[in-house]
């Protein structure tokens, strides 16, 4: 019996949440990862994206420390804040530099990576990884308009996944959007953690 092929997931959280969002779906972050544990020998699972670190409650955090308990390898940095020319506050970041170090490095374990991105600026990154021998499969879309995934991109990569037609296996069922009883606990419930990345407040990780 052959072996199963040792893949790993990297995942432009941004660009997957823009993207899901384009296509009206949710994110269920726990059947995202049982849908590729299923695929193959699931080496990591990585999530990359920046946090606003001025702020004293960003609405990301709450998904990033759920990812970090989870079986995700998070990867964050703070992202950068500036006024622009007509004065208004702007936030700047990416992790692309991030994202392409550990696949770079990683790259020599697998048989085939899933990048969850359509940014061109990753075909040179997808060109230097195939030449290691390693398949790359990009996530993302060509069904909005104007397509989430770059042309360039979309070329290099050996397999394009349309990131709609995962959605029955790794959306948010809309039936678990309703309402649920407070735990209990003592747990603070997360403002549209559950409606934006179907945790739910029994899935949050707790202090032990």
């Amino acid at each position: 019996m052959a072996a199963e092929p040792r893949i790993a997931l990297f995942i432009d959280g941004a660009n997957l949440y823009a993207t899901s969002k384009q296509l009206g779906f949710d994110m269920d972050y726990r059947r995202l990862l049982k849908e590729f544990q299923g695929r193959g020998n699931l080496i990591r699972a990585f999530y990359f994206t920046t946090l606003v670190e001025s702020e004293e409650y960003t609405s990301i955090r709450p998904l990033v420390d759920w990812l970090d308990y989870n079986g995700y390898r998070v990867i964050t940095k703070a992202a950068k804040e500036f006024t622009d020319a007509t004065g208004r506050r702007r936030v700047k970041g990416n992790m692309d530099i991030e994202l392409a170090i550990e696949m770079l490095e990683l790259a020599p374990h697998l048989d085939q990576i899933y990048l969850f991105s359509g940014d061109g600026d990753f075909r040179p990154l997808v060109e230097a990884v195939q030449r290691k021998g390693v398949k790359v499969s990009v996530v993302s879309t060509i069904n909005t308009n104007p397509p989430m995934v770059a042309d360039d991109l979309r070329r290099q990569c050996d397999e394009f996944v349309e990131l709609g037609n995962l959605m029955q296996k790794v959306g948010r069922d809309p039936a678990e959007r309703s309402a649920r009883a407070p735990s209990g606990h003592g747990t603070p419930a997360h403002p549209g953690l559950e409606r934006r990345y179907g945790i739910r407040q029994s899935d949050e990780p707790t202090d032990t």
